[in-house]
């Protein structure tokens, strides 16, 4: 039996300088992203699109939400095989390839490179092989179309 589950966010655009999209650079491309019950998320553009460097932009945010659903998936994934993690921190990154002719791109990769801390070092090696399981499980991982590449580093206490 499949089970379904639904989101719903609202995008609200807060650009508007006075004249719209009178021109490409007449509009701010600020906006928030809300949900109820929660805090707003200040968003914007890339600043290469003329976005604002102070505010979260698609494309980090697509970054996070892979590198949140990898981290949730090894936690259980850890607690499931009994191996006790203590510390886990993932400085992620993603490429995104522009076409030449500037009329779209895509997120060509990313790459996790999440550091762990075990409790106990004889788990090391397993802590570091549940990294490769989670793909197959993660949401956000099974939703995209460009490589998950992991790169985790695993210690003892």
């Amino acid at each position: 039996m499949t089970t379904t589950h639904s989101y719903e966010v609202t995008v609200e655009w807060t650009g508007d300088r006075g004249s719209g999209t009178s021109d490409y650079r007449a509009y701010g491309r600020d906006h928030e992203v809300l949900a109820d019950g929660k805090p707003p998320i200040a968003a914007s553009s890339d600043p290469a699109f003329l976005g604002d460097p102070a505010r979260w932009n698609p494309e980090e945010l697509l970054l996070a939400s892979v590198a949140q659903c990898h981290m949730l998936w090894y936690l259980h994934l850890c607690a499931a095989a009994g191996v006790v993690v203590t510390g886990y921190e993932d400085r992620a990154r993603a490429v995104l390839a522009v076409d030449a002719t500037g009329g779209g791109g895509r997120i060509t990769g990313v790459v996790l490179s999440p550091e762990v801390t075990v409790a106990d070092p004889a788990d090391l090696e397993r802590a570091h092989a549940l990294h490769d399981d989670v793909n197959a499980l993660c949401f956000v991982a099974r939703s995209v179309s460009f490589p998950i590449t992991h790169l985790p580093h695993v210690a003892g206490p």
